[in-house]
């Protein structure tokens, strides 16, 4: 029997064609792969999707905090958008890379064809399309509360993405650097803390002039005033909010980029 291919017969018929897929083909499958596993998570859809939505209705309907003039909830959907970016992008994030680390997940998948920069682009992705089911909810949750949004809408997304970037730098960097125990332990620390001091739900005034000067610098704060003054305040594009994001999104990611150890 001729192991020649016989004329006519396209080229593959009889024999496997081994290689890599396309690189965008290699990143839309790991992001898929990627968003299915954060989904199936019970913790991180806890983090991601129960806490903020418990956030918005409890502080929307229950008069507990101080938010200002006019309805809590034109005051408490803002901010609480911010923490669902953070909750995925940092904390989320930086707790699944930690253990994929730890258990040499990243090892392994950094000898696939798939560069190192396109799984980091998956899982960009898969932040992203998390992102967008978040938003959704939870503007469906406000909305029947009797949210009342009003500005641009065009400087929403921006603001989204640059809040994006940002935290998921610092997420990356944490998880790169640090034991998965530790980073563990440091995300929910610092979800807690940016919680109670980042304006999401307590407003910054309430804290010390000298204080609040600082908290205000945080990207949880920026992202939060920034749409805010949006979507409450009528604002066109907040520059010093989304300059200040844009800060924390190139230190976080390049130093992420420099220090992320892969193992």
């Amino acid at each position: 029997m001729s192991a020649t291919t016989p004329a006519g017969t396209p080229a593959g018929t009889f024999a496997p064609r081994p290689g890599a897929a396309p690189l965008g083909r290699m990143i839309a499958a790991q992001a898929a792969l990627e968003t299915r596993m954060l989904l199936r998570n019970g913790e991180q859809l806890l983090l991601t999707v129960v806490i903020p939505s418990l956030l918005l209705v409890l502080f929307s309907t229950v008069d507990v905090v101080d938010t200002g003039e006019g309805k809590a909830v034109d005051f408490l959907a803002p901010g609480v958008l911010a923490l669902a970016v953070m909750s995925t992008a940092f904390t989320g994030q930086a707790i699944a890379t930690g253990f994929e680390r730890r258990y040499g997940v990243l090892k392994r998948l950094g000898t696939s064809p798939l560069p190192r920069w396109g799984l980091m682009a998956a899982k960009t992705l898969a932040v992203l399309v998390t992102e967008v089911l978040q938003v959704v909810l939870l503007v469906v949750i406000a909305l029947a509360l009797g949210w009342s949004p009003h500005g641009n809408p065009f400087a929403v997304p921006l603001l989204l993405v640059a809040g994006t970037a940002a935290f998921s730098g610092l997420g990356l960097l944490m998880a790169g650097t640090l034991k998965a125990e530790a980073t563990l332990a440091a995300a929910n620390l610092v979800f807690l803390l940016l919680l109670v001091g980042g304006g999401v739900i307590v407003p910054l005034d309430r804290f010390p002039d000298a204080a609040a000067a600082v908290l205000g610098l945080l990207p949880i704060a920026a992202l939060s005033d920034g749409l805010r003054d949006v979507l409450q305040n009528g604002a066109a594009l907040p520059w010093g909010d989304l300059g200040i994001l844009a800060v924390w999104a190139v230190v976080g990611l390049g130093a992420a980029g420099r220090f992320f150890r892969w193992e």
